[in-house]
């Protein structure tokens, strides 16, 4: 039934999936009762009119086109956390690629341990598992692999000016759209495998966003005036990771950096850097090799691994 606005005979899908016709139309049936549109001809067939915007195996695999990112598919309709499954796969054997992906979290896990909303059927709830053969001390470099590649799915999908925010945000008119939390499991000198969280918000009406959050946040609707189909986002966020994990794995960290650095605003501005009871004042000068933000105070250019950065002026 992939063969969206085209028809298929009863006796073709009954050939093509080796069981009787009275099966086909019972799935048809279910297929119906999950919310695909299905179009019932005589002489002519079933069509399929639409598909329920939900992320299933199904529908994101018929689109993937991708060499690591996606070789498996597990799809949750709830899930306490896509980081939580994804470490526990990992510590399994789970294969290079493995992608975890719910319809709503009851404990996504944002930054520092906060919460990220999670509603249901509405965002990209996903985490990946990749297995390079790096150092613990570069595996930070795929964060920001990981925010240039929803940067660009972003833009590529809705032509909307998604800007990097150091260590992990993606913003949209300076407001929340993505956060990322990377997480490993690895010995002294090697890393076992690293997962790759992600949340975007895609579907998110402006009225299930609380006013309470730490920053000012928005969704892909919001920003576009429209509803848009997840399964085109989460495929073009997919294939971004998969191109520029193959950059990286071929030709190091430096491309990855410039092009995060490509998507930031704040190099050569003035910023504050708040880390725990710490308060830094400088000229951003961009990353180093591990991630770290580079701020230029004081005559020394000072390495920050963790904090919230605030533009001054």
């Amino acid at each position: 039934m992939s063969r969206q606005g085209a028809f298929i005979s009863g006796a073709e899908l009954s050939r093509e999936l080796g069981v009787s016709r009275a099966a086909v139309w019972k799935q048809i049936e279910s297929l119906r009762a999950l919310g695909y549109r299905i179009e019932a001809v005589r002489s002519h067939g079933y069509r399929l009119q639409s598909s329920p915007d939900r992320l299933s195996a199904e529908d994101l695999s018929a689109r993937l086109q991708t060499r690591i990112v996606g070789r498996e598919l597990v799809c949750f309709e709830e899930t306490d956390s896509t980081n939580l499954q994804a470490l526990r796969l990992g510590e399994q054997g789970a294969t290079e690629g493995t992608v975890l992906v719910a319809e709503s979290q009851r404990g996504g896990k944002g930054r520092l341990g906060r919460h990220w909303l999670s509603p249901s059927g509405v965002n990209l709830y996903t985490s990946i598992i990749l297995r390079p053969r790096i150092p613990p001390w570069d595996a930070p470099q795929l964060t920001f692999l990981s925010a240039v590649a929803v940067a660009r799915a972003v833009q590529q999908v809705c032509a909307l000016p998604a800007r990097v925010k150091w260590p992990n945000d993606i913003l949209i008119n300076g407001r929340k759209v993505a956060g990322l939390l990377n997480e490993l499991s690895a010995e002294t000198d090697a890393v076992h495998f690293v997962v790759l969280g992600i949340g975007l918000n895609i579907n998110m009406r402006a009225d299930q966003i609380p006013a309470s959050l730490r920053y000012p946040a928005t969704s892909l609707a919001i920003e576009m005036d429209r509803p848009l189909s997840r399964v085109e986002v989460a495929c073009a966020v997919y294939r971004q990771l998969d191109d520029l994990y193959h950059l990286y794995l071929n030709e190091g960290f430096d491309p990855i950096r410039l092009a995060w650095e490509a998507c930031f605003d704040l190099v050569g501005e003035k910023v504050r850097v708040e880390s725990g009871d710490r308060t830094l004042s400088g000229i951003v000068q961009g990353i180093d090799t591990d991630g770290a933000l580079l701020v230029a105070a004081a005559g020394t250019v000072e390495r920050v691994l963790a904090g919230d950065v605030v533009p001054v002026g």
